[in-house]
């Protein structure tokens, strides 16, 4: 049995069916990085400054934490600073320990969402269509800020998420413009949707693709392909899926927590797709 020098993991709930644990083994792995250890444990809201003051007392190093849901904004009290990104949509993916025990809370979300869609030819649009709101649906409208040059229709269930939405767009320098969960079909239409909402949420819209799709990113990634993204496929549309925003996520993820640059995406991906395979 190795000698662990260096932990790390992932936190959430539920978080069994957590693919990071593979994508940073695998990373480690092809860095050479002997002795460190990438684990996944099931922690809710409350759970977690009990969590984090436990990692403070370990004598094994921590070098950071990947956060899903519902962790992302849990974790800001108990953060000592945010990035400038993290604090845009005061979100937290991933958090960094330094030396001095200093606790800095980062999201690779937004910068692992613009290289997904450049990774399929998608740097540029004129509008776009988000569909949900949240942690996710916020860190959309930020990538979206980058992208795209003009509005931003959000598709979400009350209006208590569309002002969300519309606060998050005056606070990102977006124009977003909010709809009805009823007329998400008309999102189709646009250059770009991204789809933040949760398995099987979008499914009826399906057979309202167009016939000729510009392009989906849906941050699912099982079960994959959503109905909605094979008949995006089957007519002709660019797909940008959950899998590749979980890899260039948790690309930046490992160059932050081992402060190794470039990370081995390719090794990452591959290990990736292979998990989601055997399952």
């Amino acid at each position: 049995m190795s000698l662990i020098v260096r932990r790390a993991a992932v936190l959430g709930s539920p978080i069994a069916h957590s693919l990071s644990p593979v994508l940073h083994r695998a990373a480690y792995a092809a860095l050479g990085l002997q002795g460190w250890e990438y684990g996944r444990y099931e922690v809710d809201e409350e759970g977690l400054p009990g969590f984090v003051e436990k990692i403070a007392a370990d004598p094994v190093p921590w070098a950071g934490l990947s956060l899903t849901m519902p962790l992302k904004r849990a974790v800001i009290p108990l953060l000592d600073e945010l990035t400038p990104t993290a604090a845009s949509v005061e979100a937290v993916n991933t958090v960094v320990f330094t030396g001095d025990g200093r606790r800095t809370g980062d999201n690779t979300d937004i910068p692992g969402m613009v290289a997904a869609l450049r990774e399929r030819g998608v740097s540029r649009v004129e509008s776009a269509a988000v569909l949900g709101a949240g942690a996710t649906a916020s860190s959309a409208v930020a990538a979206l800020a980058q992208i795209c040059t003009g509005e931003v229709t959000a598709y979400v269930r009350s209006e208590a998420r569309a002002a969300e939405m519309r606060q998050w767009g005056e606070r990102l320098g977006v124009v977003v413009r909010t709809a009805p969960w009823s007329e998400a079909a008309r999102a189709l239409a646009a250059p770009l949707v991204i789809a933040t909402t949760p398995a099987g949420t979008t499914d009826a819209l399906a057979d309202a693709v167009p016939e000729r799709p510009g392009a989906l990113f849906d941050v699912l990634y099982e079960p994959w392909p959503t109905p909605l993204a094979a008949a995006w496929a089957a007519r002709g549309g660019a797909v940008v899926g959950g899998l590749d925003l979980l890899v260039h996520q948790a690309v930046l993820q490992v160059e932050l927590m081992t402060g190794r640059s470039p990370a081995p995406r390719e090794a990452m991906r591959t290990a990736g797709e292979a998990a989601l395979a055997a399952r």
